[in-house]
């Protein structure tokens, strides 16, 4: 199986694209996950340069908006059509909103999945706080009424949800291990979706347990003989990060520390 590490564009928006494309691939990584942009001009110049430089991208659908429903899919399907257009490896969606009923919820994944198989192209519902499946107990719920769901597992969000390292939800991390299609990885904690640092001594014990989570998600897909997994390092820029009271300036580099987990997977799974 190929794993695929890319580099998130989040946190480093202010290079130009290209620019972020020759530091990524410099730095090693093997493609991109990132948003498209909605100019007509810069999204054309944006699909160029991925084609010029022969970048896999996950592309990632976050705008989509409405309180209501029925204008939330409106834009969602418009979101999805705009994530469509750079040829993805897959879309992944933060899809809905926490306080949506379990039959809104229902509702966008009915419509993320006619747009998936309509367009033959994975959509994957990002395990993220604010969205559908913002808590394990909630896609468990979802995990039941919809069997052909699937996430891009961001297990962080859960982590700070809970206030825990889900200890009292290994079925829950079972089932999610069986549907995530893409890793968002990223070391969370049970106060916040990002530790400072998990190169440092004190972060070790929950480096190790994502680690752990993420090489089952690998395993897996591995013994059911995927061809392909996608895998994203993706430590923020802050308020991700905590920074200097004293001059707000970030506690470390976003991008050494992203470098440093590409380094740390690619390693384990070598």
């Amino acid at each position: 199986m190929e794993v695929l590490l890319l580099a998130a564009q989040w946190g480093l928006e202010h290079l130009p694209f290209e620019d972020f494309i020759i530091k990524i691939k410099t730095a090693g990584f093997d493609g991109v996950d990132t948003w498209m942009p909605e100019d007509a001009g810069e999204r054309k110049r944006f699909i160029k340069l991925l084609q010029q430089y022969q970048l896999p991208i996950v592309s990632h659908q976050h705008q989509a908006k409405g309180n209501d429903i029925n204008e939330f899919c409106r834009s969602f399907e418009y979101y999805l059509n705009l994530s469509l257009e750079c040829n993805p490896i897959l879309i992944n969606s933060h899809s809905g909103r926490d306080y949506f009923t379990i039959d809104e919820q229902l509702k966008v994944i009915d419509t993320a999945q006619e747009f998936s198989v309509k367009n033959n192209i994975r959509v994957v519902h990002e395990t993220h706080r604010g969205r559908l499946g913002y808590s394990p107990y909630n896609a468990k719920e979802l995990f039941a009424l919809r069997p052909n769901m699937k996430v891009t597992a961001d297990l962080s969000h859960w982590v700070c949800v809970t206030e825990s390292y889900l200890e009292h939800s290994q079925d829950i991390i079972n089932e999610t291990i069986l549907r995530a299609e893409h890793i968002h990885a990223r070391v969370g904690h049970p106060e916040g979706p990002q530790v400072p640092d998990p190169r440092v001594a004190e972060w070790q014990p929950a480096t190790n347990k994502f680690m752990e989570w993420w090489m089952q998600i690998i395993n897996h897909k591995r013994n059911t003989g995927a061809e392909l997994l996608t895998i994203t390092p993706e430590f923020g820029p802050p308020p991700y990060m905590s920074t200097l009271p004293s001059s707000g300036k970030p506690i470390a580099d976003q991008f050494e520390i992203n470098c440093y987990m590409k380094d740390l997977i690619r390693a384990a799974i070598a």
